[in-house]
């Protein structure tokens, strides 16, 4: 069985020691319930409840996968009740409204358990995923009466959630798709339409672990303009609510068919048929692409975060084989005189497998729980200059953190993998699941592409760059341990070079932004793991764990972070590079 151990101490070293999250806050009106022994509690028993009960159900449900039998989904055995626990727990209300019932913590704190979680099985905590999703999208633009009969079931998970965006024809052209909306004249409930269209790759459009789903989907009113302005947005639950909020008559909408999939089997993506079933307008007319942002903004950092995970089992799993294959000699002499081999830890080429995907993690879990952090400064800073600040500064990181975090998560499952040679290929070992699994996280919620277009086109040419040069400058004040403050420096003179010239060429190259904007994402997420392991290296302790912290940092500088040299020069190669070659001699 792949095994899954949290990573608690790196957890605690960094909201304690980097991030210094007990003083924040015990600083912060709306946090100061939130203290050092009530989050190491919550690490703790995330933990326990990723390693014990969310891992053993791994492999099995990506064996078994799910299974539709005319229009009812079922997910693998074990799944509901293991949902079931993690619902009683109140790990789906977490970071919820109060008011609600929700429990209001930190992101700081729901961030790590995302990775715990997507780690031990990402298949079903998409489920609970998407579902808090849903919860943060209704609290944001429902009716008082949305909230009240939404949010607590959602909450509890009772009901689960699920986004509908995609039409096959449409993909990520939102501005296209068919799905309708016609008003119901007679409906007894204000603001009721009756929604027909077909949506596809839909993650947990149906199953049988919940009372309920509650669909969150765009459509088109009568009179709405073309394009992604006319896009409404609606609550379309399974089974609609009664006057005293219990499942009630079941909609008119079923899945069609479940995806064949690479990886994530155990997770249901339904092809959804609407079949004039009964929606309850989300929000204003017209405005639901807008709304649909906020759980997708949502769900990008947590889809970074699920290859963030995903690369932590395969490390974790990859460092037992490596301790225990036995397989030649060290080349600076026997390791294990008295076996017949030493363990795969001897090798240099073993070392950088590992060590590379050891830099990669420890750095996208400080990376992942800063975004978190300026979320949390967006919603709770007292001032409200401090959370417009914040605010911009997760709009730019968002694109970064779901790219980023699920690139590099990818690539390094396959480097982890790679350690267990033939092994790592066959399925009994686990590791050729990781590497699957990992791969849709570069995909959904918008392709890497798109992410990087995102980052350039709508986040920085949009402010000229402001928020990514005082990013920069942020950078720039950390005192980087003197090993590594040459190297942290020019990191950072490439990125702001490189910032400056894309704002200055892209005003005269159209096709420029799109042409550069993969490597400059790529750059950007490498200088800001560079800060971070700066920063790291001087916090970490004077102790073995923070003398291996420091060992990682200097491998991260001295073999991981020259690539931003190839990747400014590959940015200041003209777009034409990308766009000269004709349509036709593809």
């Amino acid at each position: 069985m792949v095994a899954f151990a949290a990573p608690q101490r790196d957890i605690e070293f960094l909201l304690f020691d980097l991030f210094g999250m007990e003083s924040t806050w015990a600083n912060t009106p709306a946090l100061t319930d939130i203290n050092a022994d009530l989050a190491r509690a919550v690490v703790n028993e995330g933990g326990r409840i990723a390693s014990e009960v969310l891992a053993p159900l791994n492999q099995s449900g990506d064996e078994e996968g799910c299974h539709i039998d005319n229009g009812a989904v079922s997910v693998p055995k074990g799944f509901g009740a293991a949902f079931g626990e993690l619902a009683q727990g109140g790990w789906l209300s977490l970071s919820g409204n109060p008011e609600f019932g929700g429990q209001g913590m930190p992101k700081t704190l729901s961030c790590v358990l995302e990775e715990m979680f997507y780690g031990s099985n990402s298949s079903l905590y998409l489920y609970g995923t998407l579902t808090v999703g849903a919860a943060m999208c209704i609290d944001a633009h429902g009716s008082e009466t949305q909230k009240r009969d939404y949010l607590p079931k959602l909450y509890s998970g009772e009901w689960t959630g699920a986004m509908a965006l995609t039409e096959a024809h449409a993909g990520t052209d939102l501005g296209i798709m068919r799905t309708r909306a016609e008003p119901i004249n007679d409906a007894a409930v204000e603001g009721a339409y009756a929604i027909t269209g077909t949506k596809i790759f839909i993650s947990s459009g149906d199953h049988d672990m919940a009372d309920n789903i509650v669909h969150l989907v765009l459509a088109r009113l009568p009179d709405a303009p073309a394009g992604s302005k006319g896009i409404s947005l609606f609550i379309v639950p399974k089974f609609l609510p009664t006057s005293d909020n219990d499942c009630g008559e079941r909609n008119s909408f079923a899945a069609g068919s479940i995806e064949h999939k690479m990886g994530i089997r155990g997770s249901a993506t339904c092809v959804i048929n609407y079949d004039g079933a009964t929606g309850f307008l989300l929000g204003e007319p017209h405005r639901g692409l807008a709304g649909m942002f906020t759980m997708m903004n949502y769900e990008r950092l947590s889809i970074g975060i699920q290859g963030l995970g995903l690369s932590e089992l395969a490390y974790q799993n990859a460092v037992t084989y490596a301790r225990d294959r036995l397989q030649g000699r060290s080349p600076t002499g026997a390791q294990n005189p008295n076996g017949p081999a030493d363990s795969l830890l001897v090798h240099p080429d073993v070392r950088r497998m590992l060590l590379t995907v050891r830099a990669y993690n420890e750095a996208g879990r400080a990376f992942a729980l800063y975004v978190g952090q300026q979320l949390d400064q967006a919603k709770y800073a007292e001032s409200a200059e401090d959370r417009a600040a914040a605010q911009s500064k997760v709009e730019l990181l968002t694109p970064i953190a779901k790219a980023y975090l699920s690139d590099r998560g990818f690539d390094c499952t396959v480097l982890a993998q790679q350690v267990l040679g033939g092994h790592g290929y066959i399925g009994e070992w686990g590791m050729e699941q990781i590497v699957r699994d990992a791969r849709i996280a570069q995909i959904y919620e918008g392709a890497n592409g798109v992410q990087a277009l995102d980052l350039i086109g709508r986040k920085m040419l949009r402010d000229g760059g402001v928020t990514a040069m005082a990013l920069v400058a942020e950078m720039r004040e950390t005192q980087a341990p003197a090993e590594f403050a040459a190297g942290l420096s020019a990191a950072i003179d490439s990125l702001a070079q490189a910032t400056e010239s894309v704002l200055a060429r892209s005003k005269d190259d159209p096709a420029l932004a799109g042409a550069v904007s993969v490597d400059y994402l790529e750059l950007f997420g490498l200088v800001l793991y560079a800060w971070l392991w700066a920063r790291m290296a001087a916090s970490a302790p004077a102790d073995e764990f923070g003398d291996n912290k420091r060992h990682t940092a200097k491998y991260f500088f001295a073999r991981v972070l020259p690539r931003h040299l190839s990747l400014a020069a590959s940015i200041d190669a003209d777009a034409s590079a990308v766009m000269d070659l004709p349509n036709d001699a593809f």
